[in-house]
């Protein structure tokens, strides 16, 4: 656990000290930034490998730290940013975003799987805060149902580009999750209350955040709050998008899927980024055993990898002609294994 802890917990700290002396050290933000950026990308180069052992306790307790840390540094990094000066003021949201997409958004996927309540609702306040608590109501009651197939928004066709896969996925899995979740609550036997639905939740989450950030630093916190939460979201969406992309479950001969198997996501092995995002390159056994604690998930020869690791892919994805490239060799690869009309077709 000691290497999750080191490398999740250290841009939390890094931003923390930003807020303390960013205005009277000036390299420390722009330090800041190149550990979240090019000094994680130099670590995944070594050979160090993540046992994968379960530790619950362990793993509870710092998904908690890192929720109550991702609540707690909101506010306080968007004051420095705003009496920091311009470059200064950008780079610390930046690395306010980074810390939300790699950190947060991995930590609140663990939280939101887990069965006690507290973890479930810390979960959703960390996705509330990033304006997008209708992703844990998609992720749970959509996404893990659907991987791999065209009834999930969440999973990228192969030949679509991430841009037009963003609005597409932000869109259909916001319906998806609602609609979800309408179903969920007519089948109860008790009629819920109307304030009860967890959409209202979320709109009152992020309306709080959005409300503090105004108080706290103004229009510019306001503002910086909607663009950080944005850049967020795009981390998010860019995390399912590289991880299932192009991965189709074939259809049985009742017309279901096949069961979700370690060849329907895409896994990076790479050892710090790994532990920064609490085993999140480690997808395969995600979906196959999603009640496992972070620690334990496994990568196995079965499960296709990624050319690089998690990170640099979504970079990748970025530039849509050269993801393309890159995946169309990796796919065709897949191809001639012998699960590839399982795992590579085109949906």
């Amino acid at each position: 656990m000691i290497w999750f802890a080191l490398a999740s917990l250290s841009p939390l700290a890094l931003l923390t000290t930003c807020c303390l002396w960013a205005a009277d050290v000036a390299w420390l933000v722009l330090a800041a930034l190149a550990y979240q950026t090019m000094a994680i990308f130099v670590l995944d180069q070594s050979e160090q490998r993540l046992p994968a052992k379960d530790s619950p306790l362990l793993a509870d307790a710092l998904s908690v730290v890192l929720g109550l840390g991702h609540l707690a540094i909101l506010l306080p990094v968007l004051v420095t940013a705003r009496a920091l000066d311009g470059i200064q003021g950008f780079a610390l949201l930046i690395v306010l975003g980074l810390f939300m997409g790699q950190v947060s958004h991995p930590n609140a996927h663990e939280l939101i799987h887990q069965p006690g309540r507290s973890l479930r609702r810390l979960g959703v306040w960390v996705y509330g805060s990033m304006l997008l608590g209708h992703h844990v109501s998609a992720h749970l009651k959509v996404h893990h149902s659907h991987v791999a197939t065209a009834q999930d928004p969440n999973t990228a066709r192969r030949g679509e580009g991430f841009y037009r896969f963003f609005w597409r996925a932000w869109i259909g899995s916001f319906r998806a999750g609602l609609a979800a979740e309408n179903i969920a609550r007519a089948r109860k036997s008790h009629r819920p209350a109307p304030l009860s639905h967890p959409y209202l939740g979320y709109a009152l989450i992020a309306g709080l955040t959005l409300l503090a950030a105004a108080l706290a630093a103004g229009i510019f916190g306001l503002i910086a709050c909607v663009c950080v939460a944005i850049y967020a979201q795009a981390q998010v969406f860019l995390a399912d998008y590289v991880q299932h992309y192009g991965l189709h479950r074939a259809l049985g001969e009742n017309g279901k899927p096949e069961p979700v198997g370690p060849r329907h996501s895409w896994n990076a092995p790479h050892w710090y980024s790994s532990a920064m995002m609490l085993n999140a390159p480690r997808h395969s056994d995600h979906h196959v055993n999603p009640k496992r604690r972070f620690p334990g998930l496994q990568l196995t020869s079965e499960m296709p990898l990624l050319p690089h690791s998690l990170p640099v892919m979504a970079v990748i994805a970025l530039i849509p002609p050269l993801w393309h490239r890159v995946m169309e060799r990796e796919l065709r690869h897949l191809q001639k294994g012998p699960h590839a009309q399982q795992t590579a077709n085109p949906m």
